[in-house]
């Protein structure tokens, strides 16, 4: 269900790829209708005043597991509403529902809740289902409940696609008929990400030829890059045609990496994520995830009984606690990308890699999912499907 028309003037619009500077923008029947300088408002239509605010497409989060003291791995409705609601005020209009490394059952439960959460059509918007886990290597499984580790298994995974759509998995390539997988799924329309894994770069070039299009949380949880062992993370850098995610907290990655990724990688492969836990948007204190302790302390989530080793490959970091827009801000800030670059990492990216196309630009015919957003990359007002679902103020 949609709101009546609305008609958003004098912002400064920004999509994938153009900057179109001060512009009006209608919306109708949830889709972007005009776009340009002499576009008119009609009669009925809700007016918004945007001047001095940047109009830019909603932001999209294919990597995140909650928010607001809630998991989607809770599987219960209150969880993804508040979730869901939580978004909104972070300029995300869509994401990915993903889950942990549990046992089979549990994350039936998440995807009889995505569908649940669908048909009320409240808050941000659930594309799809996301699993990470339960395919990871043990030695890289991390913040992943390594009791319920197994070898990748696409009838499972086609066994939840029937409750809910899975749109990606994310999976150690190296492991037992991982290579299979990728095949049988990529083959279902499913996206396969390589994640949590020691896969040097011939295992990498393998899964990539089997059908593999995307590396999870780019750099964390993999083997690091080596100037004569190439690894996964030298792969995901190298090859065009492999999409990377990226958790921009200024925890996972220091800011020189970021700049490296975003160069070597360009503005059409990177995407950012937030692999935030539920205590985003929490205060300090203790945490579950996936059923392992998380310390939450100035910012940083830690897995609490797993003290710190600075020779580790994978570190104690559990997730983490970060906004959509603190991450954006710092990729824009970083990368040194112009805006209208940039912004292809906040969701055109994430949405063309999983075969959607019909939102993420503002542009006639495209779903009008929308954030105004200040000059801090704040968020102000988001529409999702033509809804104003969010509004800090009425601006």
């Amino acid at each position: 269900m949609t709101d009546r028309g609305v008609f958003i003037s004098g912002a400064h619009v920004v999509t994938p790829g153009r900057d179109l500077g001060v512009a009006c923008v209608r919306v109708a029947e949830g889709r972007i209708a005009s776009v340009g300088a002499c576009v008119r408002p009609l009669d009925g239509d809700r007016k918004v005043d945007a001047d001095g605010l940047l109009l830019l497409p909603g932001f999209v989060d294919i990597h995140s597991h909650g928010r607001c003291g809630c998991d989607f791995c809770d599987a219960t409705d209150a969880a993804f509403d508040a979730i869901g609601r939580g978004k909104l005020r972070d300029g995300v209009t869509g994401f990915l529902a993903t889950g942990l490394t549990r046992p089979e059952e549990e994350l039936s439960e998440l995807c009889r809740a995505a569908e649940r959460y669908k048909l009320r059509g409240e808050g941000a918007a659930c594309l799809g289902v996301h699993l990470e886990g339960p395919f990871f290597n043990a030695e890289m499984a991390g913040a992943q409940n390594p009791a319920y580790l197994r070898k990748p298994d696409a009838a499972l995974v086609k066994r939840l696609d029937a409750i809910s759509p899975v749109r990606k998995v994310s999976l150690a390539p190296e492991l037992e008929g991982a290579e299979r997988c990728i095949r049988e799924l990529s083959a279902a329309g499913i996206v396969t990400s390589g994640g949590h894994s020691a896969a040097d770069y011939a295992v990498f070039e393998r899964a990539r030829a089997a059908g593999m299009t995307h590396l999870t949380h780019f750099c964390n949880a993999m083997m690091p890059i080596h100037h004569l062992r190439p690894t996964m993370v030298t792969g995901g850098l190298l090859a065009d045609d492999v999409f990377v995610e990226i958790i921009t907290d200024g925890v996972h990655l220091a800011d020189p990496m970021i700049k490296l990724i975003a160069k070597a990688k360009g503005p059409d492969r990177v995407m950012i994520i937030t692999d935030a836990m539920c205590a985003a948007g929490e205060p300090d204190g203790m945490y579950s995830l996936g059923g392992l302790r998380v310390k939450v302390e100035k910012g940083r989530a830690t897995l609490a009984d797993v003290p710190y080793d600075p020779k580790a490959v994978v570190s104690n970091v559990a997730g983490s606690v970060a906004l959509f827009p603190d991450c954006f801000r710092r990729f824009v800030r970083v990368s040194g990308l112009p805006l209208h670059e940039a912004v292809k990492a906040a969701g055109y990216n994430q949405l063309r890699s999983l075969g959607i196309t019909d939102r993420g630009e503002i542009a006639p015919g495209q779903i009008a999912d929308l954030v105004l957003v200040d000059a801090d990359l704040s968020p102000r007002m988001t529409v999702v499907a033509g809804r104003v679902a969010f509004a800090e103020s009425t601006p």
